[in-house]
């Protein structure tokens, strides 16, 4: 047995010096306690007894609280953002997730230390642990899941510099990790202060345009890089109107301080600002630093107050400030937001929405990265807007924002006014903590550049499956695959990588051209469920890794559904410079001929937009279900679709189909009466028309609509009979629309989708349709319908509903309605 006094003074020696080095350097490192748990916290110890940091300064993340120090379980590390500590200490015998470890990184500053108690690292990836427990959904066992995701840490923590490592069983340090100086990159750390020490005041922002009316100088003299204070300077563009600013930087640079500074100088002179992020514990920064500085603006605040119940950085700030000059800074949930705004730039207050958003308001977007391109869009109806978004982060990829909503930001109507920020504010820039972390978490991974796949097409590229083991050994195929799975998804996190390399659920296929990856899903197992499980579901339990058998089962209560098998697309995406050529579909198409003889369907589950249900339907998956609440996030009703493989597969979409299409009209009355009008008309062209209701109206009910069409009946006296006549014509018409491009008009991809001879048989357009969505179907009052749809007043869109049920009337009505017409014509 080893000498335990010996390693314990090996330890802490050693951490003493990796602290003193990262003092020195403004940097951070780490240390490695590996080998038996309880000996790990005697050397531990030892080792917090040794450095000259406060007990309030350390943090331990871990199962049990075994040490004198604050104590985050990993349930709770997600607090940990926007904090910053000397010391943090992860314990990683029980379990370790990714999100947390980079959670932790993210907290310790500069001349910071880092460490880890982790098993004998020759031993850690074999080993099962409670974040394996989560990977292993059923039918799979433990057993199934791998440990490549550790392996690869357990590799970069013995390539990286800055990493010590000592085994606490052998008594022995493994790695030395300390380092010669690193060589500083990019601008100075110093800012607006060291003016008076004969450093040059940064100049302004070239992308900034004046505003006329300079920002306090308290709030320039807070920035705390001159980097930082050329942000600021361009946020000072919000003073005018019509503007858009994107502040973007990885994590650690101070974009959030900069909004807060931002939004405390707008607030003191009387602008009512809005802040927004995915939680409000993000927003704690932006509070902060605005309620510092208006509280050095000569007492400028006038109230604020504290969200009760709230943990983590907004704990220590105010979610909501006032001002002497009537302005405020307020946090707002981004679903809120985002209703507030349509209702704004509509006809009011839009259904749930609690705040009101006029035009002389300000919206601040913080982590935008995190949210959904539908929502962000959806913020563009605020006259006055910034976006802060971070480009490698854990808890969102800031290349989404930039590829998928770059090019929607520059279509509107807003100037829009950029600023990257690349100072860290914590620590020296090529810190090898944040190095390390960014290559074992791949924060930093992006697909291929563009000229390698710019000139791929279906007939060009090759199917693949992409195993575990492959993309562990190969990190430029590993990189590519992880960076265009980013770009599918507005939230990926550094838990979805080690799901990708050890999950048994999870599988991955792509198309590559000339080996790089162009296109590329990945596919959950899902079902082939036994009976005890299947019944666990029934009665309200979960069953991880399930989720289109669950929402069968539990919601729609089909206990059946859980024994076949399936497929289910997780996410899918194609490089930026391929897409409109039809790569996801062959993608597709090439998953449906492998699997066919081994799963009874192929689903998929999303945030619905007209465009994502246009895709999935023109690929053959139909809908079955729509959530009733939208999801917190995306701020979207989720679609369940179905492709069946089997005839097995057959029959549980026909039924669920089925259901769906009658349970759809009475839905759109009451929970999805918000839902968007185009989501409605592509989810009804994805249903089969063959399951449109038979219209079986009596004498009395045609004479109503045909007096409604062609006479001066009104289609409020009796709306029954009219409902029945809009969802027949919705759900018997041609399929959804493809999204169109740039180039293509909504016309031409139906063309395209489902030959020009469609068009002859659509009875009305697209305006007509939404028409007829949100009067007929969703109830929705007239003032509100005519405004969104752009009619002069309400009067005009009762005539053009008139207009319409004429048109369907003459269509569905038959004999007995063509006598009607007659008699109003004569």
């Amino acid at each position: 047995m080893s000498d335990e006094p010996a390693v314990a003074t090996l330890a802490r020696r050693h951490a003493r010096a990796l602290l003193e080095e990262a003092r020195a350097e403004n940097e951070r490192r780490a240390i490695v306690l590996a080998g038996d748990r309880e000996r790990g916290y005697e050397t531990l110890e030892a080792t917090l007894e040794e450095l000259p940091v406060g007990i309030r300064h350390t943090t331990l993340v871990g199962p049990s609280n075994r040490l004198r120090c604050e104590h985050y379980p990993e349930s709770r590390s997600r607090e940990l953002l926007g904090q910053t500590r000397t010391v943090i200490v992860v314990d990683a015998h029980e379990g370790l997730d990714p999100n947390t470890l980079g959670r932790a990184v993210g907290a310790v500053d500069g001349g910071g230390l880092l460490i880890l108690l982790t098993p004998s690292l020759d031993d850690w990836p074999t080993q099962r642990d409670a974040f394996d427990h989560s990977l292993a959904v059923p039918p799979f066992d433990l057993e199934a899941v791998t440990g490549h995701f550790r392996r690869r840490l357990v590799e970069t923590v013995r390539a990286h510099r800055g990493i010590a490592a000592v085994d606490v069983d052998a008594g022995r340090l493994e790695i030395e990790g300390t380092t010669d100086p690193a060589p500083k990159l990019g601008r100075s750390n110093r800012g607006p202060a060291d003016a008076t020490r004969g450093v040059d005041p940064p100049a302004p922002s070239a992308t900034a345009p004046s505003s006329g009316v300079s920002f306090p100088a308290e709030a320039h003299e807070a920035c705390r890089t001159a980097d930082q204070q050329r942000a600021l300077e361009t946020l000072e563009s919000l003073r005018g109107d019509g503007t858009a600013v994107v502040l973007e930087s990885d994590r650690g640079r101070g974009k959030s301080s900069a909004i807060g500074l931002a939004a405390a100088s707008l607030a003191a002179i009387g602008d009512r600002v809005l802040v927004t992020a995915p939680e409000i514990d993000n927003a704690g920064e932006v509070f902060a630093r605005a309620r510092e500085l208006l509280a050095d603006l000569e007492g400028a605040t006038k109230h604020a107050t504290v969200e009760q119940g709230g943990a983590g950085p907004q704990a220590n700030c105010s979610p909501h400030l006032e001002t002497e000059a009537g302005g405020s800074v307020t946090y707002v949930a981004p679903s809120e937001a985002a209703e507030a705004i349509v209702g704004a730039t509509s006809s009011g207050r839009r259904d749930g929405a609690t705040t009101a958003i006029d035009g002389d308001d300000v919206l601040f977007v913080d982590e935008a990265a995190a949210l959904p391109v539908s929502m962000l869009e959806a913020f563009l109806g605020a006259d006055r807007v910034a976006f802060a978004t971070t480009i490698h982060g854990y808890e969102g990829a800031g290349r989404g924002f930039t590829v998928r909503f770059r090019d929607r930001l520059e279509a509107s109507t807003h100037e829009v006014v950029e600023y990257t920020l690349t100072d860290p504010i914590r620590y020296a820039a090529g810190d090898p903590l944040e190095a390390w972390s960014f290559r074992t978490l791949l924060l930093d991974a992006s697909p291929p550049v563009e000229p390698l796949v710019e000139s791929a097409a279906p007939e060009s590229v090759t199917y693949r499956r992409l195993d575990p083991r492959e993309l562990l050994e190969n990190e430029w195929l590993l990189r590519e695959t992880f960076g265009l799975l980013v770009l599918a998804h507005y939230r990926t996190e550094p838990n979805d990588l080690a799901r990708l390399l050890d999950a048994p659920n999870l599988t991955v296929r792509a198309l590559t051209q000339e080996g790089h990856v162009v296109s590329v899903a990945l596919l959950a197992r899902e079902g082939s469920l036994d009976a005890e499980d299947r019944a666990t579901m029934y009665e309200g339990g979960r069953i991880r890794g399930n989720m289109i058998p669950d929402v069968l089962t539990s919601h729609l209560r089909d206990e059946g559904s859980g024994r076949y098998a399936g497929i289910r697309v997780v996410r899918i995406a194609t490089h930026h410079a391929a897409r409109d050529r039809g790569l996801a579909t062959a993608l597709l198409e090439r998953i449906e001929t492998e699997f066919r003889n081994e799963v009874d369907w192929l689903g998929t589950g999303f945030g619905a937009t007209p465009g994502l249900v246009s895709f999935w339907s023109g690929a053959g998956y139909r809908t079955v279900h729509l959530s009733t609440t939208r999801n917190d996030r995306s701020g979207e009703y989720s679609a369940i679709m179905l492709r069946p493989t089997t005839g097995a597969g057959r029959n549980l979409l026909d039924r669920h189909e089925a259901t769906f299409a009658r349970r759809l009209p009475s839905l759109l009355t009451d929970s999805l009466r918000d839902l968007d009008a185009d989501v409605v008309r592509n989810v009804t062209r994805s249903i089969d028309p063959g399951l449109a209701p038979p219209l079986e109206l009596s004498p009395r009910a045609w004479a109503v609509v045909a007096g409604a069409a062609y006479g001066p009946g009104l289609y409020d006296v009796d709306p029954d009979p009219f409902r029945n006549l809009a969802m027949r014509y919705l759900l018997e018409r041609q399929p959804a629309l493809a999204a169109p491009t740039a180039d293509t008009s909504t016309e031409a991809a139906v063309a395209a989708h489902t030959g020009s001879s469609t068009l002859s048989h659509r009875l009305l357009d697209e305006r007509a349709e939404r028409l007829l969505v949100q009067r007929v179907l969703q109830c929705r009052p007239w003032g509100r319908v005519a405004t969104a749809l752009e009619y002069p007043s309400s009067r005009t869109c009762k005539r053009a509903l008139g207009d319409l049920f004429a048109s369907l009337t003459d269509h569905y009505g038959g004999q007995e309605a063509a006598s009607m017409k007659r008699r109003f014509e004569e």
